[in-house]
């Protein structure tokens, strides 16, 4: 059984979904990993992780209005010492993910024709990410 970690740092410009599958693969590639299961972790509590689709990106757009709908700004919230955009990004985080899990198939990340990995970032400011990647298999 092998064994790889990195720590990937996804760069976001305000709210929306970031695309690093190209960077999954490429960790994949190196770690020369036939066969396992890639967790990836964001280390954040504001942002989230997402697999969706990656053809068409009215896909992005609607899931970021729908999220913008459902936990909105201007709300009698109790925490707002970050600024009003913290707590409802906190909110829509809650209701995502923090942990993915991708299998991997002979070398390759077993993802459906039209999936991608993004970083969901709920925050209006730009911010730098972080992604734990741990990969193990043989």
């Amino acid at each position: 059984m092998k064994q790889a970690q990195r720590t990937l740092t996804v760069p976001t410009h305000g709210p929306g979904l970031y695309e690093f599958t190209d960077a999954l693969g490429d960790f994949v590639r190196i770690a020369a990993i036939e066969n396992g299961l890639l967790t990836c972790f964001i280390r954040h509590t504001s942002a989230s992780l997402l697999i969706q689709e990656n053809a068409d990106p009215d896909v992005c757009k609607d899931l970021q209005s729908f999220f913008a709908h459902l936990a909105a700004p201007g709300m009698n919230y109790c925490h707002t010492a970050e600024g009003p955009d913290d707590m409802p990004s906190h909110i829509r985080s809650a209701l995502t993910q923090t942990s993915i899990g991708i299998p991997l198939h002979k070398g390759r990340l077993a993802l459906g024709t039209w999936q991608g990995i993004y970083v969901f970032e709920h925050r209006d400011a730009p911010h730098q990410r972080e992604v734990t990647l741990h990969l193990i298999g043989e």
